[in-house]
């Protein structure tokens, strides 16, 4: 069991997560407490995934409000949590919480990149505090394996390079996100 906390750059807040990586299933839950575009929050969500980083079931709960669920067979079939289908999701493997660096180490684990190899994706963005879904491009270009990615966010034309542990666990976010000192 792996815990690391992140903290916003911008506005106040906290993240707690806790991730599991026995296998078969890798279980990530967490906390996230703060201010997201002058609105406070308070969320949990549940990942879970199969031993290969493929995204089976996600789990949404706003602090009073209302739960997000989402089941993925790994083969980019998506449905609610009652079985409907999600055709608009169709061919995404992975999820971005827009809330958390997390949702990263995803794409970054199950791709397994080489040194310069650039792989564009398609994922399932998760809007939050909104707690709406979209399918939207992405890439990862591995800079130095285990240690430095790039992000690119094809549709919002956003690019940041990111650091990770060994873990695949993003250490800084740049103006987005910076992970505490254990």
């Amino acid at each position: 069991m792996t815990s690391v906390r992140w903290s916003p750059e911008n506005g106040k807040g906290i993240e707690h997560l806790d991730l599991d990586t026995r296998e078969p299933t890798i279980v990530i839950e967490s906390v996230l407490i703060g201010e997201r575009t002058e609105c406070d929050h308070g969320f949990i969500y549940r990942i879970e995934c199969d031993a290969q980083w493929r995204v089976t079931r996600v789990i949404i709960k706003r602090a009073g409000g209302v739960t997000l669920e989402l089941l993925a067979d790994t083969h980019g079939n998506w449905s609610d949590g009652n079985g409907r289908p999600h055709d608009d999701l169709k061919g995404c493997i992975d999820i971005d919480i827009s809330a958390t660096p997390f949702t990263n180490t995803l794409p970054i684990r199950r791709l397994n990149l080489g040194k310069n190899e650039r792989r564009v994706i398609p994922v399932v963005y998760i809007a939050l505090p909104a707690m709406t879904t979209k399918r939207v491009e992405q890439a990862y270009t591995c800079i130095e394996p285990d240690r430095l990615y790039r992000y690119e966010g094809i549709t919002t034309q956003y690019t940041a390079d990111l650091p990770v542990d060994g873990d695949g666990l993003v250490i800084d976010y740049p103006g987005l996100f910076r992970r505490l000192v254990d």
